[in-house]
């Protein structure tokens, strides 16, 4: 196991560690038109999606792991221009080991880093550019609506499996158009206060009814929290542990 393993608390099960959670997830089909999406965030105890501007001060090493092994397990990764410029994005899977994996199971070493530009700038100066630059998606956004770029990642890149990372805004709008199927929630041990700081979800205020969401995973690791959620109407993929 990849250091301290996981409790898992629902469903019960052994223990586990990062790489053999993801591998073990039944994740649902690619959508008509658009790829299964997910979205992996972090957030303190008391909803706060950042500690100032950052929302590495949330993440601790067993967060990290889960992190990268769901990025191991997705076709493309999609990132807000802000989160990438904000958080200073390096390629997205730096160990060596997690690229020979994908390589060995026959798909592209990393998944495909995409991110949507309507009117702010793309920061070319981060890491992501330099060090996987064929690895890199830019797509022009502006004037069109997120379903459509979901759709063009399915239908001109092969994207089945699409992990949002955020920020709250592109969350937010990614939630509101009803794309997306699945929650990772990390909850840290630590209360941020200040209202400055983002919630979870960004974007307007909206009158619609709170959206109810479905856990179908829960595992601790050292008082932090790593919570799986069903979001929309759909049927449940298996929850059972293998053993």
């Amino acid at each position: 196991m990849e250091g301290t393993p996981y409790r898992r608390l629902f469903p019960a099960g052994p223990d586990t560690d990062a790489l053999r959670y993801t591998r073990e997830l039944e994740l649902g089909e690619a959508r008509p038109g658009r790829p299964y999406v997910l979205a992996n965030f972090v957030t303190s105890a008391d909803g706060r999606a950042t500690v100032g501007e950052d929302s590495r001060r949330l993440s601790g090493t067993a967060d990290r792991e889960l992190f990268y092994a769901l990025r191991e397990r997705v076709d493309a990764v999609l990132i807000g221009p802000r989160t990438l410029a904000a958080e200073r994005y390096k390629r997205m899977l730096p160990a060596a080991e997690r690229r020979e994996r994908r390589r060995a199971a026959g798909r592209p070493a990393e998944p495909l880093a995409v991110t949507v530009t309507r009117s702010g700038p793309v920061p070319r100066d981060i890491p992501l550019f330099r060090d996987a630059p064929d690895r890199v998606l830019v797509i022009d956004g502006d004037g069109v609506p997120l379903d459509a770029v979901l759709a063009t990642l399915r239908r001109d890149h092969g994207v089945a499996t699409l992990l949002c990372e955020g920020g709250p805004t592109l969350f937010g709008a990614l939630w509101r158009a009803g794309l997306v199927d699945e929650l990772f929630l990390t909850v840290a041990p630590m209360l941020v206060g200040g209202a400055s700081a983002p919630s979870l979800v960004g974007g307007p205020a909206t009158d619609a009814d709170p959206e109810e969401l479905a856990l179908l995973g829960a595992l601790e690791r050292e008082g932090t929290l790593f919570l799986r959620y069903r979001v929309g109407e759909m049927d449940a993929p298996p929850t059972t542990p293998t053993d």
